[in-house]
């Protein structure tokens, strides 16, 4: 394994972790306290993955033109520039200017998206499940950062409360970008065939397995990212907890998206893809589940918890079956796609959480991803069969 790759990744997806963290629990907080337009109050967040999901193909391609390590550095100034923007909103009282720089942070999150596949491929076929689990790993240090930032920084600045926390995340990713352009090169360059061997994205498409892992990733970033959008803005708006314990759930919530990560890489490798998937969608559903049953820290802290492992292993075994579908020719062109429909379901349910939450609350709210992880535990008993034979033959 190139292990040189595999650190500079970890720790870049710790810093981008970290900046994802602090933006999505101060995202509709601050919202909230710059508009008295409640409904809107997550429109920061929402647009975030928005961008993130407008920004998907365009990462892809442009990635393919000028290599990932460039095309991720130049995101990382991107990222930088844009927090820098949001304290900047929170000194001059500006809702419009919160929400423009939320929303440029989502161009950085696209590509942060992508090391997963860097790491896949950085290493041989066999231990990809192995490596995105590792990178994945990165983010359990920006679980404990990131809600340090949120708690310690937002009195930083004097009269300007967590600018100090957005200020610090510009230097740390000022750093990422620097750290991206010391990547070595992929496996996969010296493997790929001619261009014009590479299948037309229609035909790609048309293999149930490549449904099943964009379905499953989809599904699982979506309910992962409605729910998680809505607990900052229920918590500490409407339910009245602090930040601290509004920031702790959080924590554990991001704790238990990746410390899972330790062990799901070799879960797939010693039980398979479908099955470590099905405990991925069981886990989700029990996230739900614990949301149903009332509205205090315990309940949200339990629901956070199991939503977080839910989706690690369901994302992450959709991650590693995606990459059995496609040759190394035909990558971008299925990673793009891809992403641009993980972070559209996901933008959608951000969009609607903070709507939802304001209309409907808490418990209509955790109710609503329920059929779509049934339909997912559906579709994965349905071509078990196919992802076997697939994996046999790569």
């Amino acid at each position: 394994m190139n292990s040189r790759n595999l650190i500079i990744l970890f720790f870049c997806q710790l810093i981008s972790a970290t900046g994802q963290i602090v933006i999505v629990t101060l995202g509709g907080i601050i919202g909230s306290s710059l508009t008295d337009n409640q409904s809107i109050a997550t429109l920061p967040v929402s647009l975030m993955v928005v961008v993130t999901a407008l920004s998907a193909i365009p990462a892809t391609m442009l990635m393919k033109k000028i290599g990932r390590k460039f095309g991720s550095s130049v995101a990382s100034l991107s990222a930088a520039s844009a927090v820098l923007i949001a304290a900047y909103a929170l000194h001059s009282q500006s809702f419009n200017l919160f929400v423009v720089a939320a929303a440029m942070f989502g161009i950085n999150a696209a590509f942060t998206q992508q090391y997963r596949y860097a790491a896949a491929e950085s290493v041989e076929q066999k231990f990809v499940g192995r490596a995105i689990s590792m990178i994945l790993l990165g983010a359990i240090g920006g679980a404990l950062l990131g809600p340090e930032l949120v708690t310690r920084g937002q009195y930083w600045i004097e009269n300007i409360p967590y600018a100090g926390s957005l200020i610090s995340l510009s230097v740390l990713f000022g750093v990422q970008s620097i750290l991206l352009l010391m990547l070595s090169p992929f496996r996969v360059t010296s493997e790929e065939g001619p261009e014009d061997g590479a299948r037309r994205l229609a035909i790609i498409m048309r293999q149930r397995v490549f449904v099943m892992a964009m379905l499953g990733g989809t599904v699982a970033y979506g309910a992962m990212t409605f729910i998680m959008t809505a607990t900052p803005l229920s918590m500490h708006v409407i339910d009245g907890y602090s930040i601290e314990a509004t920031a702790n759930v959080i924590r554990s919530h991001v704790l238990a998206m990746y410390v899972p990560s330790l062990v799901s890489g070799f879960l797939i490798e010693r039980f398979g893809l479908s099955k470590v998937m099905m405990v991925g969608v069981i886990g989700l559903l029990l996230a739900c589940f614990a949301g149903l049953s009332g509205q205090s820290i315990f309940s949200y802290w339990t629901a956070l918890v199991m939503l977080g492992i839910g989706w690690n292993f369901l994302y992450v075994g959709s991650t590693t079956m995606l990459t059995y579908t496609y040759k190394s020719s035909e990558r971008f062109k299925a990673q793009g796609i891809n992403e641009f429909c993980v972070f559209g379901m996901s933008a959608l349910g951000s969009l609607l959480a903070g709507t939802i939450m304001y209309y409907y609350g808490w418990l209509t709210l955790v109710l609503i991803p329920i059929p779509f992880l049934l339909m997912i535990g559906v579709g994965l008993k349905m071509t078990s069969s196919e992802t076997k034979v697939l994996l046999l033959a790569k």
